[in-house]
């Protein structure tokens, strides 16, 4: 399965922003549909789909959540980066 990334923004007045977690939920639901339309390559469809419950269920999501609104507030890019490999869920935060 290829590593899915989230790029949350920071909301102001001008630009609309959105959240890991809300990102999470976003993908999550188009997985979610793409799986009940029964599209080709099921398989990767379906670890995508499992590592983004990983997250949107996992107590660390606050604690990347915080951490990756408190460095968009300081005006750096952030991306979160989720690999699932044997099973086990990773979460990379990065910045810019």
């Amino acid at each position: 399965m290829d590593k899915i990334e989230l790029k949350p923004g920071y909301s102001t007045v001008e630009i609309p922003g959105k959240c890991i977690k809300c990102l999470a939920e976003q993908e999550y639901g188009n997985c979610l549909r793409e799986l009940l339309k029964g599209e080709e390559g099921k398989k990767e469809l379906e670890g995508r789909f499992e590592a983004l419950i990983s997250l949107l269920t996992s107590p660390e999501l606050v604690k990347l959540r915080d951490e990756s609104e408190k460095h968009l507030a300081d005006g750096k890019e952030v991306k979160l980066t989720i690999h699932l490999s044997e099973g086990q869920p990773r979460y990379e935060l990065k910045t810019d």
